[in-house]
């Protein structure tokens, strides 16, 4: 089992379907990577040498934003709309749902501080 970009792969499973077990590529970006790499399509993970896997570690880190990153690009953008009282971060620190769904009587996991 190794580790790419913060993401479990197990060593049979294809490289495709691997890489998309990481936060920030889906199936057309993984298959992107794959042809930039010149990596055939039925490879699988434990099949890969040390050097490429390397190379598709370097090829994320340069051209995806990816895990943690991601995640903490996320988390800023909720910070600043709490910051600026938007109706979304307000109804983010509330935990209430931010789409327009109905909260009357739905929502429970949402509403569980409130009920008493």
């Amino acid at each position: 089992m190794s580790y790419i970009s913060g993401a479990r792969s197990l060593p049979d499973e294809q490289v495709r379907i691997a890489s998309t077990k990481m936060d920030g590529i889906g199936p057309k970006k993984a298959i992107e990577l794959r042809y930039r790499l010149g990596i055939s399509g039925n490879i699988k993970m434990n099949e890969l040498t040390k050097y490429q896997i390397d190379q598709i570690e370097q090829m994320i880190a340069q051209d995806h934003v990816v895990h943690w990153e991601l995640k903490r690009g996320e988390r800023a953008d909720i910070e600043r709309l709490i910051s600026i009282s938007h109706y979304r971060g307000i109804r983010h620190q509330d935990g209430s749902p931010l789409r327009g769904q109905r909260t009357h009587t739905n929502a429970r996991t949402a509403r569980k501080q409130i009920r008493k």
